[in-house]
């Protein structure tokens, strides 16, 4: 419980759990949308998946996260934080991101 809460206690580790609400989104997707440099991002990967709250998959080079498939108690925070937690900034960056890149 304590790594749970704790991984939760970060703006950063709400924002990446808001965007894979939306569905799976590669490191470059993600780095985009917060404007944020890769090895701040993968450090707060690595926190949310420890915790239980993630799960990652290897494409080839890419590294892809999802929202992993916990206990009801970690999936309904998740599904609170999705629903209540708003960063409109973030999805316009992943917006544009994905645009330039032709990603799906």
């Amino acid at each position: 419980m304590v790594k749970l809460f704790s991984a939760l206690s970060d703006e950063t580790r709400l924002r990446i759990i808001k965007l894979l609400g939306a569905g799976e989104r590669c490191v470059c997707d993600i780095t985009a949308a917060l404007d944020m440099s890769q090895p701040n991002v993968s450090f707060h990967l690595s926190i949310l998946k420890e915790a239980g709250l993630i799960s990652d998959r290897k494409d080839g080079k890419w590294v892809h996260y999802s929202l992993a498939e916990g206990d009801l108690f970690s999936r309904f925070l998740v599904i609170s934080i999705c629903e209540k937690y708003s960063n409109d900034d973030d999805s316009s960056r992943l917006k544009n991101s994905c645009k330039s890149r032709a990603c799906s």
